[in-house]
């Protein structure tokens, strides 16, 4: 039987989503608590890896398990064993050739940034902060140029082991709320820090340090070394994958 989850994790304590050998993971601790729940080794793969520091709201996994588990047993007993920082919001059966990350049409992710000149103390841990003032609206005009299918070589982090840098992104939108700048991006894949790469680049042109153009200069540019530095992990959540209605899965991951 395979089986998809959808989990929520805060990804401040862990060195990021995929297994290591020399820290802590949000993989590791999942497959540990579901392996204790059926009481076999039991191994995940996901919609989409996240970096240190990064959150998920509704990372999806498939496992496959001969193990007899009612799927309420699976949400409390494999979120009853996990650190607090992170649980299981369902668990749903689904056929086999589902898969969490090939089966996905798209993947969401929100930056979330503080502008104010104080420091962040509530929040500190889920958002980024800048102290200088942002125009939202320039940097709303200066990301459209990212949208469509595009090499996104400026934006992609040195160590990143993608194939090629060939990108769609379907939407991406800044807009302010009271304090808070927020950026929602959504495309059919990621590169490796891509987002907070991008993030990096609009805060110049939001500081006004930079024309609204300089963003699109820097697409067609494809150098890493001119473009803003990456922006701070804590500002970043995967929102989550999107798959077919056909295969069932919670409206929040459905399109």
């Amino acid at each position: 039987m395979r089986i998809a989850l959808g989990i929520e994790y805060d990804g401040t304590d862990f060195l990021g989503w995929q297994r290591l050998s020399h820290g802590a993971s949000v993989q590791a601790s999942v497959e540990r608590a579901l392996s204790f729940v059926a009481a076999e080794p039991i191994e995940v793969t996901c919609a989409g890896r996240t970096d240190a520091g990064v959150h998920g709201r509704c990372q999806v996994v498939h496992f496959d398990t001969d193990v007899q588990r009612d799927m309420r047993g699976w949400v409390l007993g494999t979120s009853s064993n996990l650190p607090t920082s992170v649980a299981v919001l369902w668990a749903q059966p689904v056929s086999d050739d589902f898969h969490a990350r090939f089966s996905a049409r798209s993947r969401r992710y929100r930056y979330t940034i503080l502008n104010r000149s104080i420091r962040p103390a509530l929040d500190a841990r889920y958002v980024a902060w800048e102290r200088q003032p942002l125009d939202a609206v320039r940097m709303h005009e200066a990301a459209q140029a990212l949208i469509g299918e595009h090499d996104f070589t400026a934006f992609r982090a040195v160590s990143c082991q993608a194939k090629h840098a060939r990108r769609q992104i379907t939407a991406l939108q800044v807009r302010r709320e009271d304090a808070q700048v927020i950026i929602e991006i959504e495309a059919n894949a990621f590169l490796h820090h891509m987002v907070r790469n991008i993030v990096g680049s609009l805060l110049p042109v939001g500081r006004g340090e930079q024309p609204v153009e300089w963003v699109a200069t820097l697409l067609a540019g494809r150098n890493r070394e001119v473009a803003g530095p990456t922006a701070a992990a804590s500002g970043l959540t995967f929102i989550g994958p999107r798959y077919e209605r056909r295969w069932g899965l919670p409206a929040e991951v459905s399109a």
